[in-house]
């Protein structure tokens, strides 16, 4: 017998990630305050459902993929939330990335009534959302990642189980993050000097990809957002920046002191407040090219 899913959160990562369990023949029952991605769902063959709190008394397993630590605190441990709601024994998994210390006290709190929960934060984009190729960072109890393991296959493709501690994925998403805070902010700076003297963005790819300035974000940013001028966000700066402050705290009280790490905020915050935040993070090219009038290649 096939348990049933519960899926709340169905935005650009949490839709195609339901979409796949659905393919896969699972019943996945799913909530989302917005109305276009239900009726997607819906079409798809989803269950969808009025609340949060209904898919939680619904399903076996219960995965949220959401914006911001501060929703899905609302979301697991308000009154009508999943921690409140879902049925005992029932394997609650969340693919957002959040702080780490909300990893921790969603898990203690979901222990103490007898649920299970794994924090699983995803890397790989709304591409690798589609194509079923996330990386999956997996910390828990062995036995409720084993209780997982088949939904994980499901949607992903690097699924590494890290430890038993609920937090050790997110801290390591959040470096993953970091590194693409440089990355990101590096390629606009490369290919913005490069035009400035001249020197063809297309040629500058062609070169640098074949040499050590290559990187996978600059193989993202240039081909699929820059060079088609196309900035519908796969991944937003506001969603960048909001990592990179978590990132920033982290660090903090670890007490190791990001050089260029604490400035990548302020950059982030200051290209959001250009009117790029909702834009794609490639559009810090955007923002770089805004300031020094450069013509559009």
């Amino acid at each position: 017998m096939m348990e049933k899913l519960g899926f709340i959160g169905l935005g650009n990562m949490g839709l195609p990630m339901s979409i796949n369990l659905l393919k896969a023949g699972y019943k996945v029952y799913g909530f989302d305050t917005n109305s276009q991605a239900m009726e997607q769902f819906i079409a798809e063959g989803g269950v969808g459902l009025a609340t949060a709190k209904e898919v939680a008394e619904q399903g076996d397993i219960i995965m949220t993929s959401l914006p911001t630590p501060q929703i899905v605190e609302q979301v697991y441990q308000s009154e009508q939330g999943i921690i409140h709601h879902a049925k005992k024994g029932s394997l609650l998994i969340d693919f957002s990335t959040v702080n780490p210390e909300l990893n921790d006290s969603l898990h203690k709190e979901a222990q103490s009534l007898g649920l299970r929960y794994l924090g699983a934060p995803v890397s790989g984009g709304v591409i690798g959302a589609i194509q079923a190729t996330l990386t999956i960072m997996v910390g828990g109890e062995e036995a409720d990642y084993q209780s997982g393991s088949k939904i994980f296959g499901i949607v992903g493709k690097n699924i590494y189980h890290l430890g038993t501690s609920p937090s050790v994925g997110t801290r390591i998403k959040l470096l993953n993050n970091l590194m693409i805070g440089f990355y990101t902010e590096a390629v606009a700076e490369t290919i913005v000097l490069g035009e400035k003297m001249g020197i063809h963005a297309d040629m500058l790819y062609e070169v640098l990809k074949n040499s050590y300035g290559q990187s996978r974000i600059y193989e993202r940013n240039y081909v699929e957002y820059m060079k088609n001028e196309n900035y519908q966000p796969g991944f937003s700066t506001n969603l960048l920046l909001k990592d990179l402050k978590l990132a920033k705290n982290m660090a903090e009280e670890a007490g190791v002191p990001l050089r260029i790490g604490e400035k990548l905020v302020d950059l982030y915050s200051d290209i959001s407040q250009q009117g790029y935040g909702e834009n794609d993070m490639s559009a810090a090219y955007l923002s770089l090219k805004e300031k020094c009038k450069i013509e559009q290649f």
